[in-house]
Order: structure tokens, then C-alpha cells, then sequence
């Protein structure tokens, strides 16, 4: 049973930063792409950034040169370092993760931004 597990959300202050964490288990093909989603109440999901194991990363226009995503020496881990946090960054982030044309998610983590 293959999973993904988020950490790292919380509550920030407008301006502030945080590193989420997404780790996958159950399966020992590397997963690609990986990327993050995120989901604001009463909208659709979103991608936010998304990475190929080559390296190889796109963002949305609206995080663009504030979050960062990246992949980690462990196989199937992936972060997205998130600066300059605004309010319009509140939502649900989930971890995504793609292998032999099946998708899999996370349960997600809030990510709360105070102005």
C-alpha cells in the first residue's frame, strides 16, 4: 500500500516561512513526478510546484521566486520551502506523487497565513 505522508504545515505570520515535508512508503520504484497541490475552502485544487527526478521543476505564476521545491537523498521524498507567505497562500497543501500512470496524494496539511 503505497502512501504519502505531509508535515511541516502550520500557522505564520504574513511574511514568514515554512518547509513542508512529504515522504512516500510502500514501494521501492521512484515516484515521478512529484509535486504539491493545495486547496483554499471553496476553491478548486491547485498545483503549486512539481519536480521530475531529473531535476527538472515547474511552479505556479503565483509562487513563483517564493516557494522552492526540491527532492531529497531519500528515494520518494520531496520538500517546498515556502517564503515571503501571504494570506492567499491559506490552504491545504497535499503531497502528490505519480508512478506507472497511477496518482497518488496525501491527506494534506494546513498551512494558515495571518495578516
Amino acid at each position: 500500500q503505497v502512501q504519502l505522508v505531509e508535515s511541516g504545515g502550520g500557522l505564520v505570520q504574513a511574511g514568514g516561512s515554512l518547509r513542508l515535508s512529504c515522504a512516500a512508503s510502500g514501494t521501492i520504484f521512484s515516484m515521478n513526478p512529484m509535486g504539491w497541490y493545495r486547496q483554499a475552502p471553496g476553491k478548486g485544487r491547485e498545483l503549486v510546484a512539481r519536480i521530475t527526478k531529473e531535476g527538472d521543476t515547474n511552479y505556479a505564476d503565483s509562487v513563483k521566486g517564493r516557494f522552492t521545491i526540491s527532492r531529497g537523498n531519500a528515494k520518494n521524498t520531496v520538500y517546498l520551502q515556502m517564503n515571503s507567505l501571504k494570506p492567499e497562500d491559506t490552504a491545504v497543501y497535499y503531497c502528490n506523487g505519480n508512478r506507472a500512470y497511477t496518482t497518488y496524494w496525501g491527506r494534506g496539511t494546513q498551512v494558515t497565513v495571518s495578516s
